[in-house]
């Protein structure tokens, strides 16, 4: 179990920060590696040829960890979510035939590329929606989405949770589902990894992307992505020189090679070296696997249970436990609730959220306290 930890960040006093799904803050040591990359590139001498090769092997292998695979040639550097997503659907072939499912609502970049696929390839895009109903809201929702998918299912893609609310997606069931029928798997995990437990080996996805900037703790414009066995022969969507075969060898660069990288390596993004990005980013991901996201997890489970009940007691709805995340949940309001009002009084009271949808989105983390979300209970029910 882990305790409180906002000594790490460099918050400050006088605001609550409930709002982790939108940005995450910084750790004192990720700053503290980002100073000391700035400093390094300022006098270029002290960056040797080896130098481009040996900082995002540390960054693999920390991810690696965090979603328990030993194959760290699986693992690259990604700007973003969207080119990671964006590497998957150029190597997926489809026909009109076939159909992609996602969820209702889902993040834009989880969308706008299957969009382009299944118009291209003149493909049913099959979108889920949760019932109308909020009661089952979640369990309907998952139900709904298994027996979307049939045998002419060539991809399902989704978040591990929603980025909107944090319903909770039963990944084990879709993915056994997807496999009766030989479709592939893609997962943004964005809002999750890193605060929610994702086990490659259990999961088995076929692609997961990864942003950074959120529950990874680290710095904006870089992220990770897994890349299973069915991209290893793909074609990137940049050709740059660090993703070819024998790269590492700077004299040797113009004798142009028509191989990659092997396997998943092929797709790491130009100037993969960042060395002011990576190094921060490598920082995050040493601290979240200290922690560990089950205990992330369940220390945001802690101080959020009794704040929930207090809300649900004033007629708020929040998701049954069993079909969302601790980390992030959906608050919807009471009928006749005046939003704009809720809105002015939580900036009154420098109280941190997001507002998506008709819900509003709670995201705490490790640096906030069931205090925190009492006074975010108070101002709500003020």
């Amino acid at each position: 179990m882990i305790s409180n930890e906002k000594k790490k960040f460099s918050l400050p006093g006088g605001s609550i920060y409930l709002n982790g799904a939108y940005m995450s803050p910084l750790l004192k040591e990720v700053e503290k590696a980002g100073a000391e990359g700035i400093k390094r590139k300022r006098n270029p001498e002290s960056l040797s040829a080896q130098d481009f090769f040996t900082g995002t092997p540390k960054l693999r292998e920390e991810f690696a960890k965090l979603i328990n695979t030993k194959d760290t040639s699986r693992i690259v550097t990604i700007p973003s979510a969207s080119y990671g997503l964006a590497n998957a659907a150029k190597n997926i072939k489809i026909d009109s035939s076939h159909n992609v499912i996602v969820a209702a609502e889902q993040f834009p970049s989880n969308v706008y590329p299957w969009v382009r696929l299944c118009d291209e390839n003149k493909s049913q895009l099959k979108t889920v929606k949760p019932p109308e109903s909020l009661e089952d809201r979640g369990k309907i929702w998952n139900e709904r989405i298994l027996e979307a998918i049939d045998k002419n299912t060539r991809l399902v893609a989704l978040g591990h949770v929603h980025w909107a609310d944090g319903t909770k997606f039963n990944l084990a069931e879709i993915r056994t589902r997807t496999k009766d029928v030989g479709a592939l798997l893609v997962i943004d995990g964005t809002q999750s990894v890193g605060a929610l437990p994702f086990d490659v080996s259990k999961i088995q996805p076929d692609a997961l992307v990864c942003a950074g900037y959120k529950w990874l703790l680290g710095p904006y414009a870089i992220g990770l992505a897994y890349y299973g066995s069915h991209f290893d022969a793909g074609k990137p969507i940049e050709e740059n020189w660090i993703n070819r075969k024998l790269s590492e060898d700077f004299t040797s660069l113009v004798q142009y090679q028509n191989e990659y990288q092997p396997g998943a390596l092929r797709y790491e993004v130009g100037e993969r070296s960042n060395f002011i990005l990576t190094p921060m980013m490598t920082a995050a991901l040493k601290q979240i696997n200290r922690w560990k996201p089950e205990n992330i997890q369940s220390y945001c489970a802690k101080i959020s249970q009794e704040p929930i009940a207090q809300l649900r007691n004033a007629g708020f709805w929040v998701e049954d436990e069993n079909f969302r995340s601790s980390h992030l949940f959906g608050v919807r309001l009471p009928k006749a609730s005046d939003f704009e009002k809720i809105k002015r009084n939580l900036k009154k009271n420098k109280i941190s959220v997001s507002f998506r949808g008709d819900s509003i989105r709670v995201s705490p983390n490790v640096y906030n306290t069931e205090n925190d979300l009492i006074k975010l209970v108070k101002t709500l029910t003020a």
